[in-house]
């Protein structure tokens, strides 16, 4: 891993009780696994927050465990926490199985592809630290965030559901369809043992969920950047699911 920015980086030290665990959900990214990896290591270090991140790879075929692997080697096992599944099994459960795993008290969630810079994480802290809130939630929709890297269809596609979500489901936050949040611990573990939904749905529920049990939610802005590396999951068959998902969120 000498590619790595300057050499070997240097290995974090990690407490056997980190405060914060970061769950990182991978499919294919072997290209960038090591950068986000690095992005989110120097980021929370030169913050002197303590932290763990937990890379959940769903049996990538382009070796992406592989490469987890020797990051775990570098940064060391009480910083990279390697929890392989057998195969792709959804979003949802790839949450459910990292949290399962989760030693701190508050649970981090991102994407691997680069779309979320780890620069916002302190930020989430700060924002939970002073309000007290059981959520802190990644926005787009508000001043000092946005989007970039999409053409006009996907601009509109995202735009589109996250209105459709906010007519559906009133959720009382800006950017329901994002994934970049922050919880304490118990309010996730809670949420999520009442959430019926899979794959993108399941973090629009997860928020309704959260209102529904009286947590308290705060929002950060965000830029979200399209990822460099790899192909987007996001296709006509997920948008369909999406749909059929809202549909049945709103029913239930």
């Amino acid at each position: 891993m000498a590619f790595l920015f300057n050499g070997s980086p240097k290995k974090a030290a990690a407490s056997a009780d980190p405060k914060y665990s970061i769950l990182l959900p991978t499919y294919n990214e072997k290209k960038n696994l090591p950068i986000i990896t690095w992005l989110i290591c120097s980021e929370l270090q030169s913050s002197s927050i303590d932290f763990e991140l937990i890379i959940i790879d769903d049996n990538s075929p382009d070796g992406t465990l592989q490469v987890a692997e020797q990051l775990q080697r570098i940064y060391g096992k009480e910083v990279i926490v390697l929890a392989p599944r057998p195969g792709k099994l959804g979003l949802g459960t790839a949450y459910v199985h990292g949290l399962q795993r989760a030693r701190g008290s508050f649970v981090i969630i991102m994407d691997a592809d680069m779309s979320h810079h780890p620069k916002f994480i302190p930020q989430f802290i700060r924002k939970q630290v002073e309000s007290g809130a059981d959520v802190v939630t990644g926005t787009r929709y508000l001043p000092g965030g946005g989007v970039y890297g999409w053409d006009l269809r996907r601009k509109l596609t995202s735009r589109v559901a996250n209105y459709l979500a906010q007519v559906a489901l009133s959720p009382g936050v800006s950017d329901l369809t994002g994934s970049f949040r922050l919880y304490r611990k118990e309010a996730l573990a809670q949420c999520v043992s009442r959430t019926l939904s899979k794959g993108y749905v399941f973090q629009m529920e997860i928020v309704v969920r959260a209102r529904e049990l009286g947590y308290s939610i705060e929002e950060v802005p965000i830029t979200f950047v399209d990822r460099i590396f790899g192909e987007s999951k996001l296709g006509n068959a997920e948008i369909v699911a999406y749909l059929k998902g809202l549909w049945g969120l709103m029913w239930r």
